[in-house]
């Protein structure tokens, strides 16, 4: 078992000035894997004083010394892929071969982005007789959560530090171990002291500590919608700039012309990722009326081929969910989605076969699904896919749009051209348009309920940057 006893501030290991300690939880074994500090606000005030100190140096850096710097936190972190991979199959369920490619990919991947980003930001423009300048916001306090643990943590981390900014970071207590190995990486190649900080610890105190704290210039989190809430309340108490990316309900509109061949199995990936752990998981297939049963044959034999099991087995495609809280929870949605009428395709709330121990729920897959119903209208975060049918494209839409979140979603159609279209009337951040793939370097974030700003590339890092007029 890895013992964490330290937090990370002022470019040391210190001990904690809270006395407990938090227990990480394998998610297929059930035991306990790791133990982390139990952080204080104490930790947070520390922390907060160390990344201030440091801000007025790390800030005066040169863009293109910044730059090199996340271009030598990328190949630390690339040099350790092996490593990162492991540890998130184990803390939150995603097959290896996956987390490999996704959970230890993809961080490595926000780092060179963010580097090149900076190229492409307009640090200085004249406007009239202005000279408007760019500068970084300042302490920046980042809390992420547990579904893509180091992702979503180098995703504020790459473009807070590239904008010039320094940062304090509490991850999700749930999976924090790769936040501890990125802290290793930044002492490693010597960030100065102070540039990050890590505090971990649970949401009530260091997350309400960060997001309160006026030492703070800004926080960005990634969670739950109502967490989201409650940051946006501590924070306008010192009227702090929040950046915010929530849940999501996306829609995956399959139009009268797509061909279902490729549609419907893409739209059962597009929702089971990382165990349906994934909040652009386009958990609402909208379909024709008039081909709903074509629809549903293809989507239980899709679902059904979702073979549940260890994540270190090659043949396992679909993983634990993150912990019993998680299973338990998406469990409830399965008998709401039964009481409420929705008819069940395949799956359910038991067990899978096999798989009675970790935290396992059966890929499922409900049809005849209103668009009033608990599982068409919250975000569930497990491997559950409602079926809409819908009578017109302007039907479709409306079912779309009803919807408090605005995260991501999907078009299929014969015709890419009409697919846009339809595409431009969705009220969400992104959509893909006949499986487009996913895109590192642009703009991530929602509409509504799923946030305020961008994460990614050149508008993430725009995200720490305050605006400054020099009239001459």
């Amino acid at each position: 078992m890895k013992v964490h006893d330290k937090l990370y501030i002022g470019g040391a290991w210190v001990p904690s000035a809270g006395a407990g300690t938090l227990e990480v939880v394998n998610s297929t074994t059930e035991e306990v894997m790791a133990t982390v500090p139990d952080g204080a606000s104490a930790d947070v005030d520390a922390a907060v004083r160390a990344a201030a100190d440091a801000f007025e140096g790390w800030a005066a850096v040169p863009v293109e010394e910044r730059a090199k710097v996340l271009g030598r936190i990328q190949d630390a972190l690339a040099a350790r892929t092996d490593e990162i991979a492991r540890t998130v199959a184990q803390e939150v369920g995603m097959p290896l071969t996956l987390a490999t490619l996704v959970q230890a990919g993809l961080p490595v991947m926000d780092f060179a982005l963010a580097a090149q980003a900076l190229g492409e930001v307009r640090w200085e423009e004249e406007v009239g007789n202005s000279l408007v300048v760019r500068e970084p916001a300042g302490v920046v306090g980042a809390i992420t959560p547990w579904n893509y643990p180091l992702h979503q943590v180098a995703a504020k981390v790459s473009a807070a530090l590239g904008a010039g900014c320094t940062v304090v970071l509490k991850p999700s207590e749930v999976a924090p171990l790769t936040a501890f190995l990125l802290a290793e990486v930044m002492d490693e190649i010597g960030l100065p002291p102070g540039v990050f900080n890590l505090v971990t610890g649970v949401g009530p105190v260091v997350g309400e500590a960060i997001a309160s704290h006026p030492g703070v210039d800004m926080v960005s989190f990634t969670g739950s919608t109502r967490a989201g809430k409650r940051v946006m309340q501590l924070a306008a108490e010192s009227v702090k700039r929040v950046a915010l990316e929530l849940g999501g309900k996306s829609a995956n509109v399959l139009l009268d012309d797509a061909d279902l061949d490729k549609a419907v199995p893409a739209g059962v990936a597009a929702a089971y990722l990382n165990s349906g752990q994934t909040c652009s998981a386009l958990t609402r297939m909208l379909v024709p009326r008039d081909r709903l049963g074509e629809v549903e044959e293809r989507a239980r034999a899709a679902a059904e081929g979702y073979t549940c099991g260890d994540p270190f087995d090659p043949t396992t495609r679909l993983g634990p969910l993150v912990s019993a809280a998680q299973r338990e929870r998406v469990r409830g949605y399965i008998a709401a989605g039964l009481d409420e009428g929705a008819t069940l395709l395949t799956g359910g709330a038991a067990a899978p076969e096999g798989c009675e121990r970790g935290f396992f729920v059966r890929p499922t897959v409900f049809s005849e699904v209103a668009s009033s119903m608990k599982i068409a209208q919250e975000e569930i975060f497990g491997p559950v896919l409602s079926i809409l049918p819908y009578d017109t494209e302007d039907d479709a839409v409306r079912i779309a749009n009803d919807s408090a979140y605005g995260l991501a979603g999907g078009v299929w159609s014969g015709d890419e051209a009409r697919a846009e279209r339809v595409a431009r009337r969705m009220r969400t951040g992104q959509v893909e348009i006949n499986g487009g793939s996913f895109n590192p370097a642009a703009p991530f974030g929602g509409y509504r309920q799923s946030g305020i700003g961008r994460e990614l590339g050149r508008f993430g890092v725009e995200e720490f940057l305050e605006v400054k007029s020099l009239q001459r």
